[in-house]
C-alpha cells in the first residue's frame, strides 16, 4: 500500500510536461461508465485519439496474420524507399489490458518516417482475455510469418528490430528473447528499441519514490496490470516476465532502452542496460528529464517526445547500415 511517501514529481517534471497535464485537465475525456476492461479501453481510445492526429503520411495496409491462438492483426507503414534497410515489429504498450494499433498510430507512423524503414504493428490479444505468454507466442508466430511471406509484402526480413512502449517494450523484449532461445529463424535481429519498459522488478527505489494517479502507476496500479497478465504466481519467475531471471551475457541484440526521469519503472530499464553493458552488448541508454511514463505519446505538444523517438531511429538505422 502507497502510504505518501512520495518524491513531488508534479513540482519537478518539465515545463511542456506540465503542459501536457493542464491540457488533459482542461479537456477531460469522458469517464469510463464501468470498471470493466471492455469500458476502460474504449474510455482509453477516446482519450488517445487527440494525440494520434497529425503524423506523417505514410501508406498503411492491415493484414490479418494466423497464429495458433487465432489470426492477429497487423498494420504495415510501407518504406517510403522502394527498398527498406529492415523491417521494425512494434508492440504497443497499455499494461498489457489497454491499447491496440489506433492508440499507437503517431508513434508508429513517426517511427518509420524517422527510420525510413518498414514498421509492422502488432495487435496482440490483451489481458485478462489472454494471459501470459499468449501475446509473446503471437509475436514470435508474425514475426515467423512475415520472414516466410517478405516477397508478398515486399518486406525485408533479412534484418529485422523489435520495439515497444511500457509493456510493449517488455513483450519486445521478451520476443527477442523467445526466438533466440527457441532457435527461431526470422532473419538477423539487428536491434531493440524499448523505451520505459517494466522488466520484472517487483519492488525498487523508484517504485517506491514515483508513481500516481497523474500517470496511472500507483502500487494498487501495477499490481492490477499483473494480475490480469499472469497465469499465477509462478509466472513473476518466467524468464519472459522477469528478464533479469534470463540469460543477459550473450546473443542479446543491440538495445536502445530509453527511460523517463520520473516514472516509477526507472529501475526496470537502469537494471537492464547495467546489465548489458557489463557484458559487452552494444546498449545505449538514455534519460529523458522532466518526463513521466507514457510521455512519447505526446509528441504533439513535446518536443521531447518527438526527440527521443527520432533518437530511436538513429539508434535502430545506425544497426542496420
Amino acid at each position: 500500500m502507497d502510504k505518501g511517501n512520495k518524491i513531488r514529481v508534479l513540482e519537478r517534471i518539465s515545463a511542456e510536461m506540465q503542459q501536457v497535464l493542464h491540457f488533459q485537465q482542461e479537456n477531460p475525456q469522458p469517464e469510463p461508465d464501468g470498471n470493466d476492461y471492455p469500458t476502460q479501453r474504449r474510455a482509453y481510445n477516446e482519450e488517445r485519439s487527440y494525440w494520434n492526429a497529425g503524423g506523417p503520411d505514410i501508406p498503411t495496409k492491415d493484414v490479418d496474420v494466423p497464429t495458433r491462438y487465432g489470426t492477429v492483426c497487423t498494420r504495415i507503414y510501407a518504406s517510403p524507399k522502394p527498398e527498406s534497410q529492415a523491417t521494425l515489429f512494434y508492440l504497443h504498450g497499455g499494461g498489457f489490458v489497454l491499447g491496440n494499433l489506433d492508440t499507437h498510430d503517431r508513434i508508429m507512423r513517426l517511427l518509420a518516417h524517422y527510420t525510413q524503414c518498414t514498421v509492422v504493428g502488432i495487435d496482440y490479444t490483451l489481458s485478462p482475455e489472454a494471459r501470459f505468454p499468449q501475446a509473446i507466442e503471437e509475436a514470435v508466430a508474425v514475426c515467423q510469418f512475415y520472414a516466410q511471406h517478405a516477397h508478398t509484402f515486399n518486406l525485408n526480413m533479412q534484418r529485422f528490430g523489435l520495439a515497444g512502449d511500457s509493456a510493449g517494450a517488455m513483450l519486445a523484449m521478451a520476443t527477442a528473447l523467445w526466438i533466440r532461445d527457441h532457435n527461431i529463424d526470422c532473419g538477423q535481429m539487428t536491434a531493440l528499441l524499448l523505451y520505459y519498459g517494466l522488466y520484472g522488478l517487483q519492488d525498487s527505489r523508484s517504485r517506491r519514490l514515483y508513481g500516481g494517479p497523474w500517470d496511472g502507476l500507483t502500487r494498487k496500479d501495477l499490481q492490477s496490470y499483473d494480475q490480469a497478465y499472469l497465469r499465477d504466481e509462478q509466472d513473476r519467475e518466467s524468464p519472459y516476465y522477469c528478464i533479469f531471471n534470463n540469460d543477459l551475457t550473450q546473443a542479446v541484440p543491440p538495445c536502445f532502452i530509453a527511460s523517463a526521469e520520473y516514472d516509477p519503472l526507472i529501475d526496470d530499464s537502469k537494471t537492464l542496460y547495467a546489465i548489458i553493458r557489463e557484458h559487452n552488448a552494444h546498449c545505449r541508454y538514455q534519460m529523458y528529464p522532466g518526463t513521466l511514463h507514457a510521455f512519447l505519446h505526446y509528441s504533439r505538444m513535446m518536443e521531447t517526445a518527438d526527440r527521443a523517438l527520432r533518437d530511436g531511429a538513429r539508434f535502430f538505422c545506425e544497426n542496420n547500415r
